[in-house]
């Protein structure tokens, strides 16, 4: 097992040791373990009222993921519908076929129509979805957003034009950005050439996770950070960027794939190029159609985030708001760090993505 696969989430704190390879990284991690500690007694507290605020009222609470065919917001789904029925919730759950805030605005729009209770989003964009979002906050239905945010993602301040949401709940894409970066300066030898495949400016998480890398490659002195890579989320055409990099950099030794498709198509660019063993790629999130790879060698490591939780905070959330209780205004979920050697140990296998 890796030194950092149990990074600060609920389910790992109890009875487990969290291992980090400097001081920065420990308080980085002290302060999700905290969050994740409020997030659990925010639970607490609203099971302790559940059967009571359940018998006045049944509360209707949306979820609006960024596409509705990813395994990662599929997993997010079946932690959310946990937490409904723990807590006597109807949850709806209603988005775009892909990740994109010309669709996802209408479905917003359609789900306001609906009224219900409060709403869960991962926006697609954080400046294009602020005006539709507000149109919720109008209309009193309270919002929290999961995975993505709005603005800068710090909300409740009294400023700003996007910080009405109630709470942001996600992994830390920053410290899974320098995660990423650690394990693929370990794979390369800590030298070489490297370059980040991104979808695309403008998408929260993924500008998170590449500020992340390169704060962390700040500190390996032998790895060259050449420029940024946007693919639109097409992993076709991060295969054929891959190609186009190598070509121009034969000493290529990493990419980091800061979503699943950056990942994959970097992986196949590999693979077609006849570049397996020599250029090691790393990525992020862990649905099953990445796990091949990295049986195979094809990818070397994946971060992964635990979207089930995500799901189940919000939520707990959204219900405890809806009850009277005060809630975090941001919480912070773990990740672990998956490559061959890990992959098949059931501790590390059940963060594998559902489908």
């Amino acid at each position: 097992m890796t030194r950092y696969d149990h990074a600060p989430s609920l389910g790992d704190m109890v009875g487990h040791t969290i291992l980090a390879d400097n001081e920065d990284t420990r308080e980085d991690i002290l302060k999700n373990t905290v969050l994740s500690i409020a997030a659990f007694s925010l639970s607490v507290l609203v099971m302790s009222g559940a059967a009571q605020a359940q018998a006045n009222k049944r509360y209707t609470i949306a979820l609006i993921p960024g596409l509705t065919t990813d395994a990662f917001y599929i997993t997010m789904r079946k932690g959310a519908e946990a937490a409904a029925k723990t807590v006597g919730a109807d949850l709806v759950f209603q988005g775009a076929p892909e990740f994109n805030p010309v669709q996802q605005a209408p479905v917003l729009d359609a789900v306001i129509a609906r009224k219900p209770d409060a709403i869960l989003i991962a926006p697609t964009d954080k400046t294009q979805l602020v005006q539709p979002l507000k149109k919720a906050a109008d209309a009193g239905i309270p919002v929290i957003t999961v995975d993505t945010f709005i603005g800068t993602g710090n909300y409740q301040t009294g400023s700003g034009d996007a910080d009405f949401p109630l709470s942001y709940i996600a992994s830390d894409n920053v410290q899974g950005g320098k995660a990423a970066g650690r394990a693929l300066a370990k794979a390369i030898g800590d030298k070489g050439k490297v370059y980040i495949a991104n979808v695309k400016p403008g998408v929260s998480t993924t500008d998170q996770r590449e500020e992340g890398f390169k704060e962390e490659m700040k500190g390996h002195a032998g790895i060259q950070v050449l420029q940024t890579q946007f693919n639109d989320d097409d992993a076709n055409k991060a295969a054929s960027q891959e190609q186009s990099v190598y070509a121009r950099n034969p000493d290529l030794a990493g990419v980091f794939g800061t979503n699943l498709f950056s990942a994959l198509g970097a992986a196949s660019g590999v693979k077609q190029g006849g570049q397996s063993g020599k250029v090691k790629v790393v990525g992020f999130d862990a649905p099953t159609s990445i796990i091949d790879d990295i049986k195979l060698g094809l990818v070397d490591a994946v971060i992964a985030q635990h979207p089930a939780e995500i799901g189940y905070y919000g939520v707990i959330s959204a219900y405890a708001h809806l009850t009277g209780q005060s809630i975090p205004v941001s919480i912070g979920t773990g990740f672990t760090e998956m490559d061959k050697s890990n992959i098949d140990k059931p501790e590390v296998a059940r963060f594998i993505y559902q489908n």
